[in-house]
């Protein structure tokens, strides 16, 4: 972004850019609830909530597991789909992760699963048990990562436009030292020409003083022929100007090459295409 007077003009005028990346989720049906319907629908048909009647609902007609039915079965107990899979992740190996008994057997130990289960199909539920699962801190956690990957996916699409090939959530290599970067092009490790940070929050916390310091860290470490692009959106920033600041000197002493929000991109895939071509980045 290109703008004159002082810099505090210059901040304001960035700041101006930022918006929501959160989308809102209004009480009206989504395919995603339609496959949650269903999944339920076939753990409610269950004559018992057993662990073998559960293993039944959860196997597909091939044997495998079924994704929508483990889905309800981790909302049953009070797990994210993230946190879900990261339960499984670390307590399973692979082939274990692929068998519908180990699963049913590994969350009804840990979590009570059959007991759980049981109680949700006996109890009657009202919208206003709708509102305050809504309210929850899973569902904020949720709406969070899902605007973090707002962002994200506007940057992959850029990148993907131009061709260019990229590593996602990796680490690059500079001075003497590596540091996180949500893209790298080409690649990761030592082979990074170029390196993008995407940063959407709607909620405000230390999770932001957090993207700031990540920030800084690249600017620390990117050698004199490496870029260094940043994408900051989301209203937590309007709430924390301060380590929006932070970032924006860093933009101000040239210790990064771009700094951008989501109505920037245009901006954004221009000078990615003018220092892709600049460093030699092949095209796919």
């Amino acid at each position: 972004m290109k703008a004159s007077g002082s810099e505090a003009d210059r901040f304001a005028a960035f700041k101006s850019t930022i918006g929501r990346v959160q989308v809102r989720t209004p009480l009206v049906e989504t395919p995603e609830h339609e496959r949650i319907r269903v999944a339920a629908a076939a753990l409610l048909d269950l004559a018992d909530a057993d662990l073998e009647g559960i293993t039944e609902a959860l196997t597909t007609t091939a044997g495998g597991v079924s994704p929508d039915v483990l889905r309800v079965l981790g909302l049953t107990i009070g797990l994210s789909h993230e946190r879900l899979r990261s339960e499984l992740n670390a307590h399973l190996d692979s082939h274990q992760r692929r068998q519908p008994k180990q699963i049913v057997d590994f969350l009804d130990r840990e979590f009570s699963l059959s007991s759980e289960l049981g109680k949700a199909r006996s109890r009657e539920y009202t919208w206003a048990d709708v509102l305050v699962a809504r309210a929850g801190a899973r569902q904020s956690a949720g709406q969070a990562i899902a605007g973090g990957r707002s962002v994200e996916d506007a940057i992959e699409a850029v990148v993907r436009g131009l061709r260019l090939p990229y590593q996602a959530r990796t680490r690059f290599l500079g001075r003497n030292a590596a540091a996180p970067c949500d893209f790298a092009i080409p690649e990761g490790g030592s082979h990074a020409e170029i390196v993008c940070a995407a940063k959407g929050f709607d909620s405000t916390g230390s999770k932001l003083t957090d993207a700031a310091r990540e920030i800084e860290e690249m600017a620390a470490v990117r050698l004199p022929t490496q870029f260094v692009f940043v994408i900051v959106d989301g209203l937590g920033w309007h709430r924390r100007q301060s380590d929006l600041r932070r970032i924006f000197r860093l933009l101000e002493n040239r210790s990064i090459d771009g700094l951008y929000s989501l109505a920037l991109l245009p901006q954004f895939r221009e000078d990615l295409d003018a220092a892709a071509t600049r460093r030699r980045v092949p095209r796919g």
